[in-house]
C-alpha cells in the first residue's frame, strides 16, 4: 500500500493530537482523559455519573478509574442525586473548575491554531467528511457483508 489509508491518517492524526494534549495536561499535573472528563461535567449543575460514560464514549470501568483519580486529586466530588437517591451526581470542586478552565484554554488554542492554518472551506470539508465517517459507523453501513478469511 503506497497510498496511506483513511484509517492510517485518522489514527496517526489522533495519536499526535492525543500526545500533544497529554503533554499540555502534564504541565498542569493532569492527563488528557482527566481534561476531557472535566470538560464533560456540567460546571453549574453537576452531571449524573451514569451519563458521563456515554457522553465521553468511554466504558464504565475506564471512567471509574478516571473518576477515582479525579476524586483523589480533589477535582470532583460525588453527591447523591436529590431527585433519585440511587444515582450519583459528579460536581467540580473549586480546583476542578480551575483545571476545567485550563483544559478549555488548551482545546480552544488547538482550534485557533488549526483555524489559522487551514482555510474555512477546507475545515468545513474536513468536518463534513468526519461526520460522514461517524454516520457510516453509527449506522453500521461499513461491514454489512461479512469479510471472509481465507
Amino acid at each position: 500500500m503506497k497510498e496511506k489509508t483513511i484509517d492510517y491518517v485518522l489514527r496517526a492524526t489522533w495519536m499526535a493530537v492525543s500526545k500533544m494534549y497529554n503533554e499540555e495536561a502534564g504541565k498542569a499535573g493532569s492527563t488528557m482523559s482527566t481534561g476531557f472528563a472535566l470538560l464533560s461535567i456540567d460546571p453549574e449543575n453537576g452531571t449524573p455519573s451514569t451519563s458521563l460514560g456515554p457522553k465521553m464514549g468511554m466504558e464504565a470501568t475506564s471512567l471509574s478509574r478516571i473518576l477515582k483519580t479525579m476524586e483523589e486529586k480533589k477535582l470532583i466530588l460525588r453527591k447523591k442525586n436529590p431527585k433519585d437517591g440511587r444515582s450519583v451526581l459528579i460536581y467540580l470542586t473549586d480546583f476542578g473548575q480551575e483545571m476545567r478552565e485550563y483544559s478549555k484554554k488548551v482545546v480552544l488554542r488547538f482550534d485557533e491554531a488549526v483555524k489559522e492554518n487551514v482555510s474555512e472551506e477546507d475545515l468545513k470539508t474536513f468536518i463534513k467528511v468526519a461526520n460522514t465517517i461517524l454516520n457510516l459507523i453509527s449506522e453500521k453501513k461499513i461491514y454489512q457483508k461479512e469479510i471472509k478469511v481465507n
